[in-house]
């Protein structure tokens, strides 16, 4: 076999490894309570430092306030007590004293989410999430809020999808 026959016969094993496989997604990890959580990074514009939060009256006790992040006022939501999942945890500051935001960003909405530790990146393969529809249907949330189930060794990772989750009016209402 020539060098350049060869190397085309391993391009094609791997596009097709890659197509039985799944393609890469890119996601960005972090808690709620005491289960992980997963974004699709293409949804976070940044993760900062939680800057001082101003209460706004008269909104749902998950929303703590907005805060300006980079000269842009935005809503801060709490999505442990959105989804109930706070327990026995110490309200509003992670176990450092210090929160992060992970800022969403759309063309229609601007949003933080707080989190109490760091967020991590993780690489996956899409044959590596379950999907939620059977997975779901105990649940008060629109299934097509919860994207599956991430398997990671002995992981076990919720992808939610935020932008949907505020188009379908989800953060509107309380659980």
């Amino acid at each position: 076999m020539e060098p350049d026959n060869q190397q085309e016969v391993l391009e094609e094993i791997e596009e097709q490894e890659q197509i039985e496989e799944g393609t890469r997604e890119q996601l960005i990890v972090f808690k709620l309570g005491q289960e992980e959580y997963a974004l699709p990074i293409a949804q976070i514009k940044e993760v900062v430092l939680t800057p001082r939060i101003s209460a706004m009256p008269q909104t749902p006790d998950y929303v703590k306030g907005i805060a300006n992040i980079r000269g842009n006022v935005i809503s801060i939501m709490d999505f442990e007590e959105k989804f109930g999942l706070n327990g026995n945890a110490k309200k509003g500051v992670g176990s450092n004293g210090i929160n992060y935001t992970l800022v969403i960003e759309s063309e229609d909405y601007h949003v933080g989410i707080l989190v109490k530790e760091v967020p991590n990146t993780l690489t996956i393969l899409s044959s590596k999430i379950d999907s939620s529809s059977n997975i779901m249907q105990h649940s008060t949330l629109d299934e097509s809020v919860i994207k599956g189930i991430v398997k990671a060794k002995d992981r076990m990772i919720i992808l939610i999808d935020v932008l949907l989750m505020m188009q379908s009016g989800e953060l509107k209402t309380k659980l």
